[in-house]
């Protein structure tokens, strides 16, 4: 996964669930990405194997993933 991979999901967790709270707290699956793009940018790292990541990162990012192939998939069709 890359760096801006990491960072769209990110926003796409963010638009579905907005932050909360007056700490203004991330929704679970943006916060789980959150982590490992932290410390990708940290690390001048612009990509990272999707295997290394924690589970619920994981899962974050495979429905954000399906998302953007359905989206792509409906703009094909039209």
């Amino acid at each position: 996964m890359t760096l801006n991979d990491i960072e769209q999901a990110i926003n796409f967790w963010r638009q579905r669930h907005p932050s909360t709270g007056e700490e203004q707290r991330l929704c679970a699956e943006a916060n789980a990405l959150a982590t490992p793009y932290a410390l990708m940018i940290m690390a001048h790292q612009r990509e990272i194997d999707l295997e290394t990541l924690p589970k619920t990162a994981q899962r974050a990012l495979a429905v954000w993933f399906e998302h953007r192939t359905r989206q792509a998939q409906q703009q094909a069709q039209q």
